[in-house]
C-alpha cells in the first residue's frame, strides 16, 4: 500500500504537479467598476454593466467578466454615473486654500465651472492689487495676469477636481474701462475684443456675465454683442446673470437671447428664477420664451440652484451708481450724508431701473448676514438684517449701509426670493442644468470664519434626493444626464459629461435610495450623504464616502484652445 502511494505521488508530480506556476494574468485594465448599474449620462434607460478604465480614459463599458485590472471596485446595488459638473462655481478661492473641494466631491462633483462676471485672468498690475485687498477669510496671492495663467496658477496648486471658466466680461471691462459709468471708446472695445479672443486660444469657454452689479451693470447690449462675437469665433458661448431677475426678467432675458442670437452663440441663463414675490408669475412666461427660441433654431438653456433664498452681498441692495469707482469710491460716497440720504430713500422706493434685492425680500427679516471681513462684525454672522437693525436702534437700509462701510466689504447677504413651486417646476425642465453659486468649502478652519449659502454643500445632491427620490419632479436617468452630458455639451467640452470609451474617466458611484442633502440655512456646513466613491480623471479621490487625499484635477479647457491642434498631432 506504502509503494502504491508513492508510485502515486510520482506520476502526479510527472504529470504536473511540480509545472512552474502559472504565468499571472497581463492587465486589461488598470480599474474595473464591476457589477453597476450604469447611467451613462445620455439619459437613456440605466444598465447592468462593468466599467473599464486605463490611465486617465474610459476604455470599455459592458460584460468585462473575464478582464483583469490593476484594482477592481465593486458597485453592487449602486448607481455608476459620470461625474457631475458644477455649472456656476465660485470654488476658486477655496480651491487656492484647500484643493480636496470637500463640499462638492462628496456630492460627486468633478467639475468645477467659473466666469460670472469675473474671471482670473486678463488681470492688470492693478487689478492684480485690488483681488488680493478684496479678499476676505481665505487669502492667496495673486501672481499671474492671463486668463490661462490664472487657471494654471490654480491646477498648479494642487485641486481635486477639475476646472474650466468663461472669460468673465467684468474683468473684461474693468481691465480697459476701469470703474467709469460709461460705454467703451472704439480702441478700448477692440482692446476688449482681443483680450477675449486671447482668453478663448487660452481655454476659455466664452464670455460670462453679471449685469446687476456695478461696473457690469454699465454695459450696454452691442458691448456684450461685440465681445462674445469674439468668443463665438472659435465656438465659445455667453453666460449671464441677467440685468433683471424680478421686475424686468422678461426684457432681461429678451436681451439675452438677443445677444446669442447676434453673435451666433450658445446662450445660457445662470441661476434660473424669478425673484420677488410679485414676479413669480413671469416664471412661467419665461420658460415659454426660451422654449420658444429653441423651437426656432436658437440654442438657449440654463441652469439653475435647487433653494428659494440666493446670496450674494449688500451691493444688491443699494443702487449702482453708487458704487461708480469701485469699492472705495462707494464707501466714500455713503459716508457723505447727502449722498447717503439720497441712496436711503432709493433703496426704500420700488423701481425696474435696478435690481432692489432688499425690496425682492419683502422684509429685513429675509435677509440674512453671512460674511463679514472685520473680525469686530463676525459675531453678527447668521443674524438678519432686521435683528441687526434692532440691536442698532436703525432703520433696515440704514444697517445695512453702515455695514458696508464698518466692514470695508459688500458684506455677504443671503435674500429670500423665490417659490418653492417655482423651484419645482424649473427642476423638471429638460433644458435645465445645475450650479451651485457658491465655494466648495469644508467645516473646518478658516471656512468657520463665515457661513455660506447651503447650497454649497447640498446643491447637487438635493436634485437627486429631494427632488428626484422624494418628490419625483424628475427622473433619475434625466436628472444625471442634466447633471453631465448636457452641460458638457452646451460648452462643447471634449470626452466630458459622458460615460463610454474614449471618455475621461470622471464617475461617481452613489446610492440613489439614500444620496441626501443635510445643509440648512441655520447650519450649512454639513456634508451630503449617499456617495459613497469618486474617480477624477481616472483616479480615485473619494473612497467610502472619505477623501484619499489625490489631487488630478486639471484645466478642461474650451473649444477655443489653440491647443487642440497641436493634440491632434
Amino acid at each position: 500500500m506504502l509503494r502504491s502511494s508513492i508510485a502515486g505521488l510520482v506520476l502526479f508530480f510527472l504529470l504536473g504537479g511540480c509545472q512552474a506556476p502559472t504565468k499571472p494574468p497581463q492587465f486589461d485594465y488598470d480599474l474595473i467598476v464591476r457589477h453597476g448599474t450604469v447611467y451613462d449620462g445620455s439619459g437613456g434607460p440605466p444598465r447592468q454593466a462593468d466599467v473599464g478604465v486605463r490611465g486617465q480614459r474610459i476604455a470599455a463599458i459592458g460584460d468585462l467578466a473575464g478582464a483583469h485590472a490593476v484594482r477592481e471596485v465593486d458597485a453592487r446595488g449602486l448607481a455608476v454615473a459620470p461625474g457631475f459638473i458644477n455649472m456656476l462655481s465660485w470654488a476658486g478661492d477655496a480651491l487656492f486654500h484647500d484643493g480636496r473641494s470637500m463640499s462638492d466631491i462628496k456630492q460627486g462633483v468633478t467639475l468645477e465651472v467659473f466666469g460670472e462676471g469675473e474671471s482670473l485672468g486678463p488681470l492688470t498690475p492693478k487689478m492684480r492689487e485690488e483681488a488680493e485687498k478684496l479678499q476676505g477669510d481665505l487669502k492667496h496671492p495673486v501672481t499671474w495676469s492671463g486668463f490661462g495663467e490664472g487657471m494654471q496658477a490654480l491646477v498648479a496648486h494642487g485641486i481635486t477636481p477639475n476646472i474650466a471658466s468663461f472669460v468673465g466680461a467684468t474683468t473684461l471691462r474693468i481691465h480697459e474701462v476701469g470703474y467709469a459709468d460709461r460705454a467703451p471708446n472704439a480702441q478700448e472695445l477692440a482692446n476688449m475684443q482681443e483680450l477675449t479672443r486671447t482668453a478663448m486660444r487660452e481655454g476659455a469657454l466664452g464670455v460670462g456675465s453679471s449685469l446687476i452689479y456695478a461696473p457690469a451693470f454699465y454695459a450696454k447690449t452691442d458691448e456684450l454683442i461685440a465681445i462674445t462675437k469674439a468668443a463665438g469665433e472659435s465656438g465659445g458661448g455667453y453666460i449671464s446673470h441677467m440685468r433683471s431677475e424680478g421686475p424686468r426678467l422678461l426684457e432681461s432675458l429678451d436681451e439675452l437671447i438677443r445677444i446669442a442670437s447676434a453673435a451666433g452663440v450658445h446662450g445660457e441663463v445662470y441661476h434660473f428664477k424669478a425673484a420677488g414675490r410679485d414676479n413669480w408669475p413671469k416664471q412661467a412666461q419665461a420658460i415659454a420664451m426660451i422654449e420658444h427660441a429653441r423651437r426656432h433654431g436658437l440654442d438657449i438653456s440654463a441652469n439653475m440652484y435647487t433653494y428659494t433664498a440666493g446670496a450674494t452681498g449688500l451691493d444688491a441692495a443699494m443702487p449702482p451708481w453708487v458704487q461708480e469707482g469701485g469699492l472705495d469710491e462707494w464707501i466714500r460716497r455713503l459716508k457723505d450724508a447727502k449722498t447717503r440720504q439720497r441712496v436711503i430713500r432709493e433703496m426704500n422706493t420700488p423701481t425696474d431701473k435696478w435690481e432692489n434685492l432688499l425690496l425682492a425680500a419683502g422684509k429685513p427679516e429675509n435677509v440674512l448676514l453671512v460674511a463679514f471681513k472685520n473680525p469686530r462684525l463676525k459675531p453678527l454672522t447668521g443674524k438678519t438684517l432686521a435683528e441687526v437693525a434692532k440691536m442698532r436702534g436703525k432703520t433696515p437700509a440704514e444697517t445695512a449701509i453702515d455695514l458696508v462701510i464698518e466692514d470695508g466689504s459688500r458684506v455677504g447677504t443671503v435674500y429670500f426670493l423665490m417659490s418653492e413651486d417655482n423651484v419645482r417646476q424649473a427642476v423638471a425642465l429638460p433644458w435645465m442644468a445645475f450650479g451651485s453659486d457658491e465655494g466648495s468649502e469644508a467645516p473646518e478652519g478658516d471656512f468657520l470664519k463665515s457661513q455660506p449659502h447651503p447650497r454649497a454643500y447640498g446643491n447637487f445632491a438635493r436634485v437627486l434626493g429631494k427632488y428626484v427620490r422624494e418628490e419625483k419632479v424628475a427622473g433619475l436617468s434625466d436628472a444625471i444626464r442634466r447633471l453631465s452630458s448636457l452641460p458638457a455639451k452646451n460648452m462643447k467640452l471634449r470626452d466630458r459629461g459622458e460615460l463610454k470609451a474614449g471618455d475621461y474617466a470622471d464617475i461617481v458611484i452613489f446610492d440613489p435610495a439614500t444620496i441626501a442633502d443635510h445643509a440648512t440655512f441655520d447650519k450649512p456646513q454639513q456634508y451630503a450623504t449617499g456617495v459613497r466613491d469618486v474617480f477624477v480623471n481616472g483616479v480615485q479621490v473619494l473612497r467610502d464616502g472619505e477623501h484619499t487625499g489625490a489631487k488630478p484635477g486639471i484645466f478642461v479647457r474650451g473649444p477655443g484652445w489653440a491647443g487642440w491642434k497641436t493634440e491632434a498631432k
